[in-house]
């Protein structure tokens, strides 16, 4: 059975945008106060309705001030002289991240491997079990 493939939302409500970075809402409103870069719509009801744009920056601020530990005022002028390039790091650590995840998940595995061979009773682990 194929799987459809959900579409993008195009707005998040202010609890999507907290759930994803798991932080209260208090938070979220307060980062839109303080950084000029966030700039949710508005409905007729007055709820946020944040897009891509916003999240994105959103990962930017929370990268800068809860990862790298910056303060407000740090990222607020790192974000206004520099945005370009902070993105840029911003980018490359993900990767790196995501690279090193997935090198320790391979070596798990290997590891998983190795192990079952070891306990493998298979005809010629006497001669290789030296190896591991």
């Amino acid at each position: 059975m194929e799987q459809e493939k959900q579409p993008l939302k195009v707005y998040y409500s202010i609890g999507e945008v907290a759930d994803m970075f798991g932080v209260n809402t208090s938070l979220i409103r307060f980062w839109e106060k303080e950084f000029d870069v966030i700039k949710p719509h508005k409905n007729k009801k007055g709820n946020r309705q944040f897009t891509k744009a916003d999240i994105d920056n959103f990962h930017l601020i929370y990268h800068l001030v809860k990862e790298k530990g910056m303060t407000l005022k740090g990222a607020q002028m790192k974000l206004r002289e520099n945005k370009a390039e902070t993105e840029t790091n911003f980018e490359v650590v993900k990767r790196l991240n995501y690279f090193r995840l997935k090198t320790n998940y391979n070596n798990q595995d290997l590891q998983s491997q190795v192990q079952t061979c070891k306990t493998s009773n298979g005809p010629y682990m006497s001669e290789t079990s030296s190896l591991f």
